[in-house]
């Protein structure tokens, strides 16, 4: 059984929601979804631990004002109000993983340990798209130029939930309509305002001490495969982990197996 918290961070008010007992795991979603991609994750864990998620400004019932803010210091302000303090183990995922970065480069000894899956991090290099991607971020950027948020989240479909070198349509059914209706929902809310954390995390990772586990899918953008293996290898102590057949959501896309693999770091961190 879960429960549903509100947390005031500045003028926002984060939806948070908590199940189980024990050290707390916080759990940070990408930026194409909001906190309910952890659905199966927050089950599983709870049974060991204190299981955190919730929804950034910008995603789900989470209310702001558009200010510009620091991510960081939102979830610092979930971390203080549910997991007494930390420290906490980070679970993030894409550009969740952004802020798990600069949260263990700011507050190393809030931080247990990172579950990192296809992690986001600032400072990295910029991607060099292969033609085929490079056509379908051409197609993204005129949908969005012409705000026809029906075709945005259509490409984005094609982009992280199959794969942007797979078919278009190779992951239906559920978890396809469930990520057309969370992105859709997240292209009309109200914006959440600019990232004031300024970190260039990708020059610092030698700086992160805590037990590190990365995990990526073999059918993600190539540049984001290079990029956690290279995340996993310059990690004092990190470790890397190749899910296959899987894009840039496995969370949704192979739930038990995240989730199996999420319990068994924990059980050795």
């Amino acid at each position: 059984m879960s429960s549903l918290h509100h947390i005031m961070s500045g003028r926002a008010r984060l939806a948070a929601e908590v199940a189980g007992r024990g050290d707390p795991v916080v759990f940070l979603h990408a930026a194409v979804f909001d906190r309910s991609m952890w659905r199966a994750q927050m089950v599983g864990i709870a049974k060991t631990h204190t299981a955190i998620a919730y929804d950034r400004r910008g995603f789900g019932e989470t209310v702001a004002d558009g200010k510009d803010h620091s991510p960081v210091a939102d979830l610092l302000a979930v971390i203080d109000a549910l997991a007494e303090g930390g420290p906490a183990t980070l679970v993030a995922c894409s550009q969740g993983g952004r802020i798990a970065f600069d949260f263990a480069l700011r507050y190393p000894s809030r931080v247990n340990a990172l579950v990192l899956i296809a992690p986001s991090i600032s400072g990295a290099p910029e991607p060099v798209y292969p033609p085929a991607i490079e056509a379908l971020m051409a197609a993204l950027a005129a949908a969005e130029s012409a705000r026809d948020w029906d075709r945005v989240s259509s490409i984005k479909a094609h982009l992280w939930v199959d794969g942007p070198l797979q078919r278009e349509g190779r992951v239906s059914g559920g978890l396809r309509q469930m990520f057309l209706e969370k992105n859709a929902a997240a292209l009309r809310a109200p914006a959440a305002g600019a990232n004031l954390d300024v970190t260039a995390a990708f020059a610092q990772l030698g700086d992160i001490a805590a037990p590190s586990r990365v995990i990526w899918g073999d059918l993600d953008f190539p540049h984001i495969q290079e990029r956690s293996r290279l995340i996993a290898a310059e990690m004092p102590n990190g470790s890397g982990h190749e899910l296959t057949g899987t894009a840039h959501l496995p969370s949704l896309e192979r739930p038990h197996e995240v989730t199996e693999l999420i319990a068994g770091f924990l059980a050795g961190s």
